[in-house]
């Protein structure tokens, strides 16, 4: 693969605002004026580019920050969307119809596991979930029905890596849709250029950064950008899933950022994970030579932002995990709390949070322990300090023994 330099393609666009503003003017409108009523009806039926009719179906501010988050993913436009599931669902109803079938990773995030195992099949279409890194278990389940191909580049929440690659060429071979969820990995992973055919993201997470905005985005081919857009049988246009204007302008300034915010978050989780490793924790972190597809993504990756912000340890049971994360609150190592990618380490225990979705015994099947701590490490700037006082907090549990 070519090198590919997400940051530099955002760095790269350049816009003026309204009066010649470093940032673009925000579009405080929902509806828009013409000149004349064949303009009007010219853009109903999407034959004048560059006007603006309802802020459902784009706005200025919506479409600059889809500019700049195709082209970190280096796809031909995106669509943002109200939320991350806004974009997850569109794009599954828009690619799939009833009698259709999809194959998904097993481990994926629970919203958009019951959506596909309890919400779809209202609608006659079934999903497949089958181990994501065994290609031979996932071609398997393709059959004559299957329309989508679903992963997500590093699962929710046991860190699996999707071999990108290898699993295009398979969507390829049965002439199905690639779609994968890069919430995880922005900037580390390029999913489009390894293949994909869609790649969708939660910009509530690492993009945005500062856990105060939710948001969604597709990205991917004109053509189908503009289906999901169009006003007659678009999926993003008809289920009403909007970004706020206000909020597409929060989120494109943060964007600025993420260059700098990715490679810190990187850094301290691979010291936290190396640290707790050595330790003896249960760490699973795809930095690691441990994690049994550190050299898939090592082969993906942009290497200059790392293996990303988020690791998971197994202290053994909920009632540990629990004690654990309420010492590190208490300690101001972070927040007990759902999400990811904020300046704070945040963490959670999905089996009974962001995966609660899935039934115990498949989170069993998995491998999803009561135990399992979820981090999503923070941008701490002594991560040697965070390190110790975590260590502190492990050893008053007994998790660890103080070899001092």
């Amino acid at each position: 693969m070519k090198a590919f330099k997400p940051a530099n393609k955002i760095q790269d666009l350049q816009y003026f605002g309204e009066f010649g503003g470093v940032n673009p003017s925000i579009s405080d409108s929902s509806t828009y004026t013409f000149l004349s009523a064949k303009t009007m009806f010219d853009t109903f039926e999407g034959n004048a580019d560059g006007c603006y009719l309802y802020s459902r179906h784009s706005s200025p501010s919506n479409l600059y920050l889809g500019e700049a988050l195709a082209a970190m993913e280096g796809t031909e436009t995106a669509n943002v969307t109200a939320s991350g599931m806004g974009a997850i669902t569109a794009v599954l109803l828009q690619l799939c119809k009833a009698g259709d079938h999809v194959v998904s990773s097993r481990t994926i995030y629970g919203g958009t596991y019951a959506f596909l195992k309890n919400f779809a099949p209202r609608l006659d279409i079934k999903t497949s979930f089958v181990d994501i890194t065994d290609l031979k278990k996932v071609e398997k389940a393709i059959t004559k029905k299957t329309k989508v191909l679903y992963c997500e580049s590093v699962s929710n929440p046991l860190l699996e890596v999707a071999d990108i690659k290898a699993l295009a060429k398979l969507a390829k071979k049965h002439d199905l849709h690639l779609v994968v969820d890069n919430t995880f990995s922005p900037l580390s992973i390029s999913p489009a250029k390894l293949g994909a055919d869609v790649v969708i993201h939660s910009l509530t997470k690492f993009i945005n950064g500062s856990s105060d905005t939710v948001g969604g985005v597709v990205c991917g081919t004109q053509e189908f950008i503009n289906t999901l857009r169009n006003v007659n049988d678009g999926a993003c246009m008809l289920f009403g899933s909007t970004m706020d204007s206000l909020r597409a302008a929060s989120i494109l300034k943060n964007m600025r950022t993420l260059h700098i915010r990715m490679k810190q978050h990187s850094h301290n989780a691979m010291f936290l994970a190396e640290k707790f490793e050595k330790d003896g924790l249960r760490t699973v972190y795809p930095g690691l030579r441990s994690h049994p597809s550190h050299m898939v993504f090592k082969k993906m990756m942009n290497k200059e932002y790392g293996y990303g912000g988020m690791l998971t340890i197994d202290v053994g049971s909920l009632e540990k995990a629990n004690d654990l994360m309420e010492h590190m609150q208490h300690a101001n190592l972070g927040y007990l709390a759902v999400s990811l990618g904020f300046y704070k380490t945040l963490f959670s225990a999905p089996g009974t949070s962001t995966s609660s979705e899935i039934p115990e015994k498949e989170q069993e099947a998995m491998g999803l322990s009561d135990g399992l701590i979820r981090f999503s490490i923070g941008l701490d700037n002594d991560i040697e300090r965070t390190y110790r006082m975590m260590k502190k907090c492990m050893i008053q549990l007994g998790i660890l023994k103080d070899k001092a």
